[in-house]
């Protein structure tokens, strides 16, 4: 299976910072799961991005299947997430 590369926009981790070091290193270890191609669930309300659950954390992130790029937008609190993609 080919691997995507993964990117990150600017500003992806206003959330992820304020989260605990050991949050972070479960977070960061499923990003780094993002570049075997594992199939996510899409995000509802139109919006065209993808969301990968880590517990009551999120990612949202947006994937180019043929180009095998994706690129993370989003990861923290389940809570941060819901104010995050209401500002989408």
């Amino acid at each position: 299976m080919d691997s995507f590369e993964i990117n990150f926009e600017p500003g992806w981790d206003k959330y992820f910072a304020k989260l605990d070091h050991p949050v972070q290193e479960r977070i960061l270890k499923k990003i780094m799961q993002l570049q075997s191609g594992i199939q996510s669930r899409h995000l509802k309300h139109g919006l065209s991005f993808f969301v990968e659950e880590i517990g009551g954390y999120r990612i949202a992130f947006k994937s180019d299947d043929t180009a095998k790029k994706r690129k993370v937008y989003f990861a923290g609190s389940h809570k941060d997430y819901e104010k995050w993609y209401k500002s989408q």
